[in-house]
């Protein structure tokens, strides 16, 4: 099957490929580039290689960087690790960087790309669902702190982004599965079809060889373009991305990153659901729950981490003064962005969170 290329608009416009072995389009990226750094985890050092080679026949010098898997290699001094390594291999304005791997690898990338003599050219190879349709593309690059998580980043789009579909047959079923709540909260917030998809064959929905999968990450990854293309510094639109968001960040900040992104997301939308619901908008909590759970994804909450919880929400950068804010659904396909100042609502909503749906 022929690449899928998706455009993102913008005042710094750039494409979205989805298909399989996509290393061979890198040269037509960097461009100009003498150096390429090629920053990326071990569990994918085989894409690297893939792509350090592509770069090597056409002419670059290329400078590998490995560092650590997954939020574990989201920091500030893994960044300066790898900003240690250009200074010492000289890299220049003109130069390049290429993020391969997972979110968190694309986010470090893009975020060391933006600092670096203030701004130099990057590309994201994709070898995740969550970095195919959600941290690859849009611009946001970050890395985590104690008090949060990406609470350090800048806005730096890539000039292009590569999904590599060859990655996700051996990638473990879990993870291909967490990466689906980002596509699910696409479904709910913009394109309802990917919520008809999934309830209509679960099984397909997660078969990386199969068109279903493929169809879901185009339907996200559009979702997504769009909505960047319109807002890239998050003025407006692009607060409805933070769908299930502001709960699941402060699970993931409670549960020192060991959670998965797609985890935290799942057990924030189904928080998000109530919230709606209790605020007088659309109900559609058993539908999420229903949703997630055929894709095995988690839908509850332990009962005791409420105080952590509310204490990491507010300490989000989504938060503004007193109030939390919220990405809520007036229906499907509707979402707004709510402040919420009435902490017994919120409460309340947790407690329902947290007990199991009756059978």
């Amino acid at each position: 099957m022929e690449n899928t290329v998706i455009p993102v608009g913008g005042e710094q416009p750039y494409d979205v490929l989805v298909g399989r072995g996509l290393h061979t389009e890198l040269p037509a990226l960097v461009g100009k580039a003498t150096r390429v750094a090629v920053v990326f985890t071990r569990t994918v050092e085989h894409y690297a290689q893939h792509a350090t080679h592509a770069l090597i026949e056409a002419g670059y010098t290329v400078l590998p960087i490995e560092v650590a898997d997954a939020e574990a290699g989201k920091t500030i001094a893994t960044a300066q690790q790898c900003w240690d390594a250009l200074g010492a291999a000289g890299f220049t304005r003109t130069d390049a960087i290429v993020g391969v791997g997972g979110g968190a690898a694309t986010d470090l990338a893009g975020f060391v790309a933006a600092c670096w003599l203030r701004g130099v050219p990057w590309v994201s190879l994709s070898t995740s669902i969550n970095g195919m349709v959600d941290a690859a593309l849009g611009g946001k690059t970050g890395v985590n702190l104690g008090a949060g998580k990406n609470l350090v980043g800048a806005f730096h789009p890539p000039v292009g982004v590569l999904c590599e579909l060859s990655a996700l047959d051996t990638l473990p079923p879990a993870q291909l599965r967490a990466g689906l709540a980002e596509v699910v909260k696409g479904g709910f917030i913009a394109d309802p079809v990917i919520l008809d998809l999934v309830e209509a064959d679960p099984a397909a929905a997660v078969d990386p060889a199969g068109p279903v999968l493929r169809e879901l990450v185009e339907r996200k990854v559009r979702v997504k373009a769009h909505v960047v293309a319109e807002d890239l510094t998050e003025q407006g639109l692009r607060e409805i991305l933070n769908y299930g968001h502001t709960l699941g960040h402060a699970i993931e900040r409670v549960e020192a990153y060991r959670w998965p992104h797609g985890h935290a997301v799942a057990v924030g939308m189904v928080y998000a659901a109530i919230v709606s619901r209790r605020t007088g908008r659309v109900d559609v909590v058993e539908r999420t729950r229903r949703i997630l759970t055929s894709l095995d994804l988690p839908t509850t909450y332990r009962a005791d981490a409420w105080d952590d919880l509310l204490a990491a929400m507010r300490v989000d950068k989504k938060a503004r003064g007193a109030a939390l804010r919220f990405v809520l659904l007036a229906d499907v396909g509707k979402p707004e962005t709510v402040a919420v100042d009435d902490e017994e609502l919120l409460r309340a909503a947790y407690e329902e969170l947290t007990r199991e749906p009756a059978a």
